[in-house]
This record gives structure tokens, C-alpha cells and sequence, in this order.
């Protein structure tokens, strides 16, 4: 492939609204109708938020607002909060600032990875080098952590300042395992939810944080949100396995030798022939089409799929449950039908 430079991408990061044209499904039509204008509103900090007066830093935000993600965080966010009233100026700035750290970590994971494509684009490593790849990662982390600092927003900074932490935990607990071959379920549970699970934990209780007054309520909904990261995680690792275009190569945590939940399931649950063919595939370094074929077939003969999507789906409903504690609402309807999504999304 063709190694882009960072001279084909123009425009700063006000060359176009942030949210243009929101990315929905019918699961995520509710949501979008509910805080479309909490939406707009949360732009404005965004946008004010990346914007820099270093050209390069500016193109660099810039491009990466142009190929955003699903932004669920936010969105999470944003809907926890109005669980608990009207939002305010607290609840925009945590929105903005859940963005701008799930941003920064896609950055340097794709430089640890060396990843040149995220989303179906280039990534920032592989339109400005790693270098200032890593320049830009740190410094919409400090951007992240500077502004409810500034603004006084204590509870925001102290619960996503733990969540930064038990992510980059998670990170090298995950590092430890995989030179390893973790073949321990509890482990692998213990680090999906720092590595995953805690962001999405942190953005639904900041989120509430910013309009309840009940501690206990607030905590609730910071585990609910871990729940939804959990089944969230489960299903992106199911994807590892699938034929669809996710935006990640077919196979890539095994190449990795990210030894994920179905896979687990089946070196422990196959015979000694089975799972001696199965190691050795995953030590290689290099795991041909056909690998991935018998690695498919064997998974699924062995029950790893079914097994990863029922654990999947109980997440999903321990979240479910404690949403039903909450008062009916169109708010939670909304929350509902976002919790769906994560686990029947294509992509």
C-alpha cells in the first residue's frame, strides 16, 4: 500500500461541524433523537477543546474528527446524565473530554500496533510517523485531563483519572498475558474491564455524577456502564473470528497472540491433539488463511462462540437489570436500545 503524507490531508479543525451527519442505527435512532441538541452543544467544547495553534496539531485533531468513530461514550454520557435532570455546563465538558481520551488511546495503540489503517482510513501513525503520532496522543491526554482541572470539576477529573490509570493497567496486564498465552478466563475478564469496560464505566457515572446528588445512584450507573463494556468487548472480540469488514484485519489478536474469550473456551474444552495444533498456530508468526479457517472451524465445533456470545448476553443483562431500577423513561428506553446495539452491531 501507497504510504500516504500528511500534506494530502487539509483543512483545520473547524473546516467542518463535528457532527455533520451523526453515524445511526435503527438501535441508535432514539438516542440521536433525544440529545441531538445536547450533541450540537457538546461540539462547541470539543471543538474549542482541540483547537491548536500549532498548524500540525490542528491538522492532525482536524483529520481525526473527519474520520470519527460511533462515539458511544458520549453518547452514554450524555444520556446517564439526563437520567438525572437537565444537563449543564459539567456534563458537556466530561462528553467532550471522554472523546477527546478514547481519541488519544486509539492514537497510541495504533502506533504500539503499528496499525496503518483505523476505521477504513489512514491512521495518524501513518500519515505523520510515530513520532508525531505519540506528540499528538500526549497531548489530547493533557488537553483531556487539563479541562475539568481548570473548570473545577473535581468529580469528573478524580473518576476518569482513575479510569486512565486501570486502562493503561489493563494495557500491560494484557502485554504480561499475551507473551505468556493467557489461557485463564478470570484473567481475561479482569482485563477487558480495565482495558475496555472502565472508560465506558467512567463516562456513564460522570455522566450521571454531573446531575444526580445520590452517591449510591451515581456508582450504579458507573456499573451499569461497566457492564455494557464488558458484553461491548466480547462482541468486538467475536469479530476477530468473523468474515465482515469491522475496520481491523481478520485475525488480528491472534496474529497478536491476544488469546481472547472463544479461544480460551476452546483450549480449555478440546482434547491434548486439539489444543497442542491450536498453540502451535497461535505461537507462529505468521497465521495463513488457512490457519484462520481451521481456527474458525475448530472454535465452533468446539462451542467457543456459543459460549463467548452467552456470556456476552448475560453482561448485557446484568446492565439491563440495573437500568430497570431507574424510573421509565424515553431516556431509558434510549439507554435500552443503546445497550442493544453493542451486542447486535455489524461493525
Amino acid at each position: 500500500m501507497r504510504q500516504p503524507t500528511s500534506q494530502q490531508v487539509t483543512g483545520g479543525i473547524g473546516s467542518k461541524p463535528l457532527y455533520p451527519d451523526y453515524q445511526t442505527t435503527d438501535k441508535m435512532l432514539l438516542a440521536k433523537e433525544i440529545i441531538a441538541a445536547e450533541f450540537k452543544k457538546a461540539e462547541h467544547y470539543l471543538i474549542e477543546e482541540l483547537h491548536s495553534s500549532v498548524p500540525m496539531l490542528d491538522r492532525i485533531t482536524g483529520y481525526l474528527i473527519h474520520t470519527k468513530g460511533k462515539q458511544l461514550r458520549p453518547v452514554f454520557l450524555l444520556l446517564c446524565a439526563r437520567l438525572g435532570g437537565a444537563l449543564n455546563d459539567i456534563s458537556y465538558r466530561a462528553a467532550a473530554m471522554v472523546e477527546i481520551v478514547h481519541t488519544a488511546s486509539l492514537i497510541h495503540d495504533d502506533i504500539v500496533d503499528d496499525s496503518m489503517t483505523r476505521r477504513g482510513a489512514f491512521s495518524v501513525n501513518a500519515l505523520w510517523k510515530s513520532r508525531a503520532a505519540v506528540f499528538a496522543g500526549d497531548n489530547l491526554f493533557i488537553k483531556a485531563v487539563l479541562l475539568p482541572l481548570i473548570n473545577g470539576d473535581h468529580k469528573t477529573l478524580q473518576i476518569f483519572s482513575k479510569a486512565i490509570e486501570q486502562t493503561i493497567a489493563g494495557e500491560l496486564m494484557q502485554l504480561g498475558k499475551t507473551q505468556k498465552l493467557n489461557l485463564r478466563e478470570d484473567v481475561y475478564y479482569d482485563i477487558i474491564r480495565q482495558k475496555t469496560a472502565t472508560l465506558l464505566s467512567a463516562a456513564c457515572e460522570a455522566g450521571a455524577a454531573s446531575t444526580f446528588t445520590d452517591e449510591q445512584q451515581i456508582e450504579k450507573i458507573g456499573l451499569f456502564g461497566e457492564k455494557v463494556g464488558m458484553a461491548f468487548q466480547i462482541k468486538d472480540d467475536l469479530f476477530d473470528y468473523g468474515t465482515a469488514d469491522v475496520g481491523k484485519p481478520l485475525g488480528n489478536d491472534i496474529k497478536e497472540r491476544k488469546v481472547t474469550l472463544p479461544l480460551i473456551y476452546t483450549l480449555n474444552n478440546c482434547d491434548g491433539s486439539t489444543k497442542r495444533k491450536l498453540l502451535q498456530l497461535i505461537k507462529q508468526d505468521q497465521v495463513t488463511a488457512d490457519d484462520m479457517n481451521f481456527l474458525q472451524k475448530t472454535v465452533k465445533e468446539a462451542g467457543g462462540f456459543a459460549y463467548a456470545e452467552q456470556k456476552m448476553l448475560s453482561y448485557r443483562q446484568e446492565a439491563l437489570d440495573i437500568l430497570y431500577e431507574f424510573p421509565e423513561s424515553s431516556v431509558r428506553h434510549a439507554l435500552e436500545e443503546l445497550v442493544m446495539y453493542t451486542t447486535e452491531r455489524k461493525y
